[in-house]
This record gives C-alpha cells, sequence and structure tokens, in this order.
C-alpha cells in the first residue's frame, strides 16, 4: 500500500498509538484526519485536519455519513481507538461493559460498514483495524477487553475474507503491551512484576505502518509474545498452566482496590 498522496481517516488519533501515527504519516506524504470527541482540543498542524466524531454515539452511522460527506477524498482509515480496565468481571459495572463493546468492537464494525461500499465504488480503500495481543489470548483481568479484541480479530478476518475479490484492503495489526496513558500505575506495576515487555507507542506505530506498506494482512507483535499466540491456539492447556502459575501474582493487583 502506498501512503503518499493518500488521505487517511484516523480513529484513536489522540491515544498514545494514534497519536505516534500522526507524524510518520505526514512526512510519508499522507493527509490526516483525526477524529475525536473533542477537536478543540487538538493542536492545528499543516497535512492534518481535526474532525468531531463519537465512536460511543447511538448515532455513529449517521456521523460517519456527514464525515465522509465532508471528506470524500477519504481512501483509507485507521481504526486504533479502544477503552480498557483492568478489573475481575465481578467488579466492572454494565456501563463500562458496554463502553468496551461499543467502542472497541461495534464501533469498528460500523466504520467497515460505513466505508467498504464507498471503497469498492472508488476501485480503491483500505482498512487498518489495531487490536492486540489479547485477542488471541485470554488474560485474567481482561475478560471484556479481550472479548471484545477477540470479537475484533474475528470480524477483520471474516471481513478480509468476505472482500477478497474486491479491492478493498482489510488490515488486522496485534501489539502487545504498550506504554499509553490508558494504563494505570498499577497495570504498569503488574507487567513489571511478570516480567513482561512494554512498547512505546512509536514502536508499534511504526509496525503498524510496516505492516502497511508491505500489504500484511495481519501482524502480531513482540516476541515472546507472537509464539504464546500460536502456543494457545494450538495448546492452550500450555498457557492455561503458565498464567496459573502467574495467578497469585495477578490477583494482588486486581484484589488491591485501587483499579477503579
Amino acid at each position: 500500500m502506498r501512503l503518499h498522496d493518500r488521505v487517511f481517516l484516523l480513529l484513536g488519533g489522540t491515544g498514545g498509538i494514534g497519536k505516534a501515527l500522526v507524524d510518520p504519516l505526514v512526512r510519508s506524504g499522507a493527509r490526516v484526519i483525526v477524529a475525536s470527541r473533542h477537536p478543540e482540543n487538538l493542536e492545528h498542524r499543516e497535512g492534518v485536519s481535526m474532525v468531531h466524531l463519537d465512536l460511543a454515539g447511538s448515532d455513529l452511522d449517521q456521523q460517519l455519513s456527514r464525515l465522509s460527506d465532508a471528506y470524500p477524498d477519504i481512501d483509507g482509515v485507521i481504526h486504533c481507538a479502544g477503552q480498557n480496565r483492568f478489573a475481575a468481571l465481578s467488579a466492572m459495572a454494565v456501563i463500562e461493559l458496554d463502553a468496551q463493546l461499543t467502542v472497541n468492537l461495534r464501533s469498528a464494525m460500523l466504520v467497515a460498514r460505513h466505508f467498504v461500499p464507498r471503497f469498492e465504488k472508488a476501485g480503491s480503500g483500505a482498512l487498518v483495524f489495531v487490536g492486540s495481543t489479547f485477542g488471541s489470548i485470554g488474560f485474567p483481568g481482561y475478560t471484556a477487553y479481550c472479548a471484545t479484541k477477540f470479537g475484533l480479530r474475528g470480524f477483520t478476518e471474516a471481513l478480509r475474507r468476505e472482500l477478497a475479490d474486491t479491492p478493498v484492503q482489510v488490515i488486522y495489526v496485534a501489539p502487545r503491551a504498550t506504554a499509553t496513558e490508558m494504563n494505570p500505575e498499577e497495570v504498569n506495576e503488574l507487567n513489571r512484576a511478570l516480567g513482561n515487555r512494554v512498547d512505546p507507542p512509536q514502536t508499534v506505530a511504526s509496525q503498524i505502518l510496516r505492516a502497511m506498506e508491505n500489504d500484511d494482512r495481519r501482524r502480531f507483535l513482540g516476541w515472546p509474545e507472537k509464539l504464546f499466540v500460536v502456543i494457545n491456539g494450538v495448546l492452550p492447556r500450555l498457557v492455561d498452566k503458565a498464567m496459573l502459575k502467574q495467578l497469585p501474582i495477578i490477583r494482588r493487583f486486581l484484589n488491591s482496590g485501587v483499579l477503579s
């Protein structure tokens, strides 16, 4: 996929990974439209436009129609918006479950539903979805998040196969733990206690762009996380046993009472 002279709608462009994507996209010669609930808080810069979009809105489909009418030259969408909370399922409020399902999964489906016909008619277009290692490996304390990311991985796989005979590209990129503001300090401490490696957003952004440039269908980031994804798919009991050993450490943070 070429990046030069393309117009990308960037969803989640105010978060860690999204922010890290803006500069390299602009440097590559792309124009970036950053969608946010509060575009007035974003810094204006050359090559970047800010628009209002509420991915959790019940009228998201209508918002997307207005946006693409205003920017008919959009020929790529990068969906890296997401919500997360590390907590036991019993501690999750219904509104928190709904928020993750709505932003992480429903919005991705509606975005694809809106742009696929337009891209097919135009004869080109790309949909890039940022998932997670937790879209392939269930992890204690992230039941809702894993459910949405498992769903996103399945959705993109089915959509890619559904559009295999069209000019529309569907790319799925799954980062491992990433150092973003979405993670509270307690989660950072958990990662340190477990010895989990954490990537800076810039590293993840560069891998997303590489996947786009190489026309990858999917890309999993990090080692040994990529290996664990394969093992979990073939021999999940091995991962069950490994996580059982980690569970006392995980429970210490889950039950600390500070992750709210």
